[in-house]
């Protein structure tokens, strides 16, 4: 999972003799009660979408170093392709980011984390370097992860965290950077992904797992279900507060049809992360992907299909690849004539409909676009079906539909919600 073998030996030195340092003040730090609230009622994070008016032109190559990432880290420790590294923007680079604000530390301080499904690691520092953090107990170890699109090192720590009044964990291992690549304008992640994903992000115990929020908050009964609900809304004005995370249960207000659940994949790599199997067809029923398996990721832009899948969709839409943005193009015309995709997971069918498969217009320049033209979010993957990792149903679908990511049961819900069918794009 984690370049180790990149990582400068000076650095390494420096961060060793911090850790070893550490281990003699660890008698001093206090210690933490096993929890702070008896509530086992459902609680909600407020997110705010956070829109780059400069954004990228390197939105699909983002996305497809991400991908190629989540191909190498399924097959194990310092597996990152070193190509990975040449779109260290994960954060400034994109057009639409989620952040939600995180308390670490008592007394606490802020920080603005991505949420992220497709990690499971939560770390600070990404604005401003604070390795010591008086008020967190030391752990001797240093944790690395790189994200293809973006990395950090620095030193785990144990420290109360504050998701939400409510919902604080006394002890969660957090990282804190020393450095960190890609993530200007946040302070971290805030990952709540599958918790085997950890596994090899520490340096000196490459076997051990680092437990996620979601996990310590199970553990110490703060949560009614061992679930995350997670919704978001197409894009209508800058910078709001819009999405919502809702750890322990889901928020009924925020969907309006039956919520569905599927079972996670067991195809890997897919089965690694919050994966999923699905068909995908086009208009009346064309065919674009009989079958594949994939997963659901809060941090891919846009809706990436196999190759050979990608290649049945631009000749069904008859769109043409712009060289500008990297994404497909089409006419008014073509707009006019676009079909719904239909998504079959779990038996149910979820339907992507004509405005939901554009790029947002008023986004246009922000990605390197025409502002007058019209832009498809479905793009290629990079690789042919059958490898494991046919598809990833980025934020181009998540913002029609409620999610919800099952730890306890090992299963993914989705749901329309009343921006399933927004003509807003």
């Amino acid at each position: 999972m984690v370049r180790t073998h990149t990582l400068h030996a000076p650095l390494l030195l420096l961060l060793c003799s911090v850790a070893a340092s550490h281990q003699s003040l660890a008698l001093n730090v206090r210690s933490y009660p096993s929890s702070t609230t008896d509530s086992k009622t459902p609680v909600a994070l407020s997110l705010a979408r956070n829109v780059n008016a400069t954004g990228s032109r390197n939105v699909l190559k983002l996305d497809q170093a991400r991908a190629q990432a989540f191909r190498a880290r399924a097959r194990g420790p310092n597996q990152i392709p070193s190509n990975a590294a040449a779109f260290n923007d994960e954060a400034t680079g994109r057009v639409v980011t989620y952040t939600v604000n995180v308390a670490v530390g008592n007394p606490p301080t802020s920080y603005n984390l991505l949420i992220d499904t497709g990690s499971s690691n939560t770390w600070v520092g990404a604005a401003s370097l604070d390795l010591f953090h008086p008020s967190c107990q030391p752990t001797n170890d240093i944790v690395a992860v790189s994200y293809g699109s973006g990395s950090f090192i620095g030193l785990e720590k144990l420290c109360e965290v504050t998701l939400v009044e409510g919902l604080t964990i006394p002890e969660q291992s957090v990282g804190v950077a020393a450095i960190s690549k890609g993530f200007n304008g946040v302070d971290g992640i805030l990952g709540i992904g599958p918790v085997d994903l950890t596994q090899g992000t520490l340096v000196l115990e490459s076997e051990k797992e680092v437990p996620t929020v979601t996990d310590n908050a199970q553990k110490l009964g703060l949560l009614t279900e061992y679930i995350v609900g997670i919704s978001f809304e197409p894009l209508n004005q800058d910078n709001e507060t819009n999405g919502e995370l809702t750890f322990g249960g889901v928020n009924h207000s925020k969907f309006n049809g039956t919520l569905n659940y599927a079972p996670l994949t067991k195809v890997s790599p897919a089965s690694k992360y919050v994966g999923i199997d699905q068909k995908i067809t086009y208009g009346e029923g064309q065919p674009v992907m009989p079958s594949g398996s994939g997963i659901l990721d809060t941090g891919t832009t846009l809706i990436l299909l196999a190759t050979d899948a990608f290649d049945k969709y631009k000749n069904y839409t008859g769109a043409q690849l712009d060289n500008d943005t990297g994404l497909l193009r089409i006419t008014p015309e073509q707009y006019a004539n676009l079909k719904s995709l239909q998504f079959t997971i779990g038996g149910v069918s979820y339907e992507l409909t004509q405005n939901a498969q554009i790029w947002p217009r008023t986004l246009n320049a922000a990605m390197g676009g025409d502002p007058e033209g019209i832009y498809l979010i479905v793009n290629d993957l990079g690789q042919i079906s059958g490898s494991g990792l046919d598809f990833i149903n980025g934020m181009g679908f998540l913002e029609r539909f409620y999610m919800v990511y099952d730890v306890g049961n090992s299963r993914a819900g989705l749901a329309t919600t009343p921006f399933t069918y927004a003509t807003t794009n």
